[in-house]
């Protein structure tokens, strides 16, 4: 798709070149489509030739085309005068370039969803912290084929397991008619056979434009031991509640023969992001203006230090055992809090301590709210989409007593809990703060609740001679220096997880900070006099050192071009735009292929706001130099954005070439057709 936007023209004058619909009927279909999801926006398509159109966006709510509409053949080189066309806005931007009609309708992503897909785009595959691993073990008779048909029917039941996300100029959810889960079997004996298969899953990734976002990896050794599954999903899709529920509906699926009764789950992520775009933010706004961070919160986990040297995500554990829990949870509730509480308000503890400072303080982490958005009826057993984490900020102060702290915290909780839709993006929205190079947090604690089956299903599997053991995590890699979960064992005992970043946290103080935050759970119930303060609690710290923590990585250099064809100086520069979701390849492939004279350069460009890259456009035009901008799919959006930001600030015209997303080869054969269609410059 081409376009070319004039200076001081209005934002709304859209006249599109289409390459790549084959024949008029494809292209009406299209039209219809595109009309009937953006009713405001009269389109009129006329035929240049064989694969060859013009879309005009015209403003109204006329009845939208059908299929039988005619493509408007040859227009005269005079056509009557329009009124301005609507802007091309990012929905209907990626409508024209997605994957049409056959892919359903998408669903709009969630804040959280968006924060995430952008930071793992950065990332290697599976070093994002878009992975969810979490396993059981499975003692007894394994049916494979009962055990893939379940899968399959759950696939079938629930939409979360047909989607993927789409890049195509707007990141959201396209839900596809069918997914195959994909199932792999290990035969093995040795004692590293499980590690191994951990670390193997992942380098894997996963795919996002790719459904479903989970797969299964089931280990068997020695018939006398228990197989383990391994069960990895993406955590922009699912969560650890979110596969407990999923698990339920599965074994119900393998005890019934492989196929669940019923037919697709209602509510779904459709529903869900209908009644999420009902929601009034007033309330959520003011609480947040309210309770936001301060501008300079105590937020690191350790002292200022100097660099680790290492690299990668840590993983260590540690065992409150059951009495010192049962006490633990008995002390909370005798202060009218839970044992959540507790474990928040002892790393609320653990923050001020390495902030080093006397005297009252107020403190920031981030905690996960693992129910889900229950005013929508039907939506705590759905599964996904995952809510993420919020910061909370409580004050502490060594002269206050510590039943305060407890309820601070507890009050804090049962506020965001009325509000579990919002997301970092919009608190910084409503709170002035900068975007997401300066987190909210730096660190995150959950409490998750035992995961029990019904006991039905549980006898139904014991009468067939299995036992699911309870599902465990297996310690998800975050983009957060730290990230710490508690949940009960079998037997009673408070089990702690913390996954960490090597580069900011040496191995040895991550294990220092999380057997701290255990002491301190073991003797806070000591603790027991009226009088008792928020200092006497941070005495049971004595004799201790604060771990060391390295500074954050310093913000990333505004973006500078790299050259990928030097072209004719006189002839102009192609820009093309380098955002998460590109097709990795293409721009490179297309480059190589291109004869033309223009020069051919990328631009690395994350994602709005653009402040800092119309500056390095501008330098590459130079006096009188043509200025085309490009992109396959995010790339397109970022080339519209930017082309308009180009045009309100005067100079020449700026020729936009935007496409959707495919292979390396197609994504470059689309561009090279686009730049054929790309009007002559202008005198």
């Amino acid at each position: 798709m081409v376009h070319e936007v004039l200076p001081g023209a209005p934002a709304g004058v859209l006249t599109l070149e289409l390459s790549g619909l084959p024949d008029d009927a494809h292209a009406e279909r299209f039209a219809a489509w595109i009309a009937g999801r953006h009713r405001r926006t009269h389109l009129v398509l006329e035929g240049r030739g064989p694969g060859r159109h013009t879309l005009r966006l015209l403003p109204g709510t006329p009845t939208p085309p059908t299929p039988d509409t005619p493509v408007t053949p040859n227009p005269p080189a005079t056509a009557p005068a329009q009124p301005a066309p609507a802007p091309l806005r990012p929905g209907l931007l990626a409508d024209l370039l997605g994957p049409g009609p056959a892919a359903g309708d998408p669903v709009a992503l969630t804040g959280y969803q968006r924060e995430l897909l952008l930071d793992c785009a950065a990332r290697p595959p599976g070093r994002g912290g878009e992975l969810e691993q979490v396993y059981w073990n499975w003692s007894g008779p394994l049916d494979r084929d009962r055990f893939r048909a379940a899968w399959q029917s759950l696939s079938a039941r629930e939409s979360v397991l047909r989607a993927a996300f789409d890049w195509t100029a707007l990141p959201r959810l396209v839900l596809h008619p069918r997914a195959t889960v994909d199932i792999t079997h290990h035969h093995t004996r040795t004692a590293t056979a499980w590690q191994d298969l951990l670390e193997a899953d992942r380098r894997r990734g996963l795919d996002p434009a790719r459904p479903p976002l989970l797969r299964l990896s089931v280990l068997e050794g020695h018939p006398a031991q228990p197989a383990r599954i391994l069960l990895t999903c993406h955590r922009a899709l699912l969560d650890e509640h979110a596969v407990h529920l999923l698990l339920r509906e599965f074994y119900r699926a393998y005890l019934a023969g492989g196929r669940l009764p019923g037919g697709e789950r209602r509510p779904d992520l459709r529903d869900h992001a209908r009644w999420l775009a009902r929601q009034d933010s007033t309330g959520a706004r003011e609480l947040w203006t309210r309770t936001a961070p301060p501008a300079r919160p105590a937020t690191a986990a350790g002292r200022p230090g100097p660099g680790t040297g290492q690299s990668g995500a840590g993983r260590l554990r540690r065992r409150l055992g059951a009495p010192h829990s049962s006490r633990l949870r008995s002390w909370a509730a005798d202060r009218g809090a839970g044992e959540s509480s507790a474990l928040h308000a002892a790393w609320a503890l653990l923050l001020y301590r390495a902030a080093a400072r006397t005297g009252p303080l107020r403190v920031t982490f981030a905690v996960r709210l693992h129910g889900r958005d229950t005013a929508l009826p039907g939506a705590a057993g759905l599964p996904g989409p995952p809510a993420g984490p919020l910061p909370l900020t409580v004050r502490v102060d060594p002269a206050a007593p510590l039943g305060e702290l407890l309820h601070q915290v507890r009050d804090a909780l049962l506020d965001l809990a009325a509000y579990p839709w919002v997301s970092a993006d919009l608190i910084r929205a409503w709170t002035g703060r900068p975007g997401p190079a300066a987190p909210l947090a730096e660190s995150a604690v959950s409490f998750t609740a035992p995961a029990e089956l019904p006991p039905a299903v549980s006898a139904d599997l014991a009468a067939r001679g299995v036992t699911a053991g309870p599902p465990r995590t297996a310690g998800t890699a975050t983009a957060l220096p730290v990230t710490v979960g508690a949940r009960h064992e079998n037997d009673g005992a408070l089990l702690l997880d913390a996954v960490y970043d090597r580069a900011r946290l040496t191995d040895a103080d991550a294990s220092a900070l999380l057997a701290q935050c255990t002491a301190l759970l073991r003797d806070l119930p000591g603790l027991t006099g009226p009088h008792c303060t928020v200092g006497r609690a941070l005495d049971l710290l004595a004799g201790t050192d604060p771990p060391a923590m390295a500074p954050r990585p310093p913000a990333p250099r505004p973006p500078a071009p790299d050259t990928l064809r030097p072209g004719e100086p006189s002839a102009g520069v192609l820009c093309l735009l380098a955002a998460p979701g590109v097709t990795p390849g293409a721009y490179a492939l297309f480059a190589r292929r291109h004869r033309g004279p223009e020069r051919i350069v990328v631009l690395e460009c994350q994602g709005p706001p653009y402040t800092a890259v119309p500056a390095a456009l501008a330098a590459l035009r130079g006096p009188g130099g043509r200025l085309v901008l490009g992109g396959c799919g995010p790339g397109a959006g970022a080339a519209y954005a930017l082309a308009r930001l180009l045009a309100d600030a005067g100079g020449a015209a700026v020729g936009v070439v935007m496409t959707g997303l495919a292979g390396p080869g197609e994504s470059a054969d689309a561009l090279a057709r686009g730049l054929a269609a790309l009007p002559a410059r202008r005198p």
